[in-house]
């Protein structure tokens, strides 16, 4: 097993390629200790190139809607109005602290997530 660090675009490549081959191997084995290595290294090296920013407010309250299979009327009572749940989600009226906290425990959300800043669509 020869591992190195994943330095250039080639590096990556060739780590990726390398893993597919050795994915499905056998615990214990030697590969499959190499296939944990090079995940790590894949890893660290696709959060530090290629990193994902996490959705603001609404597109993380709609996300987790579709996950639980929600659908607006059943916000009326964290948001407070049918009509305020559609202007929320449509981005036409901010988050109070209120409706944070509501959400927060309805939808098993993060505060953190859902008191960043969003643009509102006028």
């Amino acid at each position: 097993m020869t591992i190195k660090p994943i330095k250039t675009e080639s590096d990556y490549r060739l780590a990726l390629k390398r893993l597919e081959e050795i994915f499905d191997a056998a615990i214990g084995t030697e590969e499959s200790d190499e296939a944990d290595v090079l995940g790590l290294l894949v890893d660290e090296h696709e959060k530090k190139h290629f990193p994902i920013e996490p959705p603001d407010p609404i597109e993380a309250i709609k996300i987790r809607m579709e996950d639980m299979h929600l659908k607006q009327v059943d916000l009326v009572e964290a948001i407070g109005g049918k009509s305020r749940v559609s202007e929320i989600l449509n981005r036409k009226r901010k988050l109070t602290v209120e409706m944070i906290r509501e959400l927060t425990n309805k939808l098993n959300i993060s505060p953190r997530v859902l008191i960043k800043d969003y643009k509102l669509t006028l």
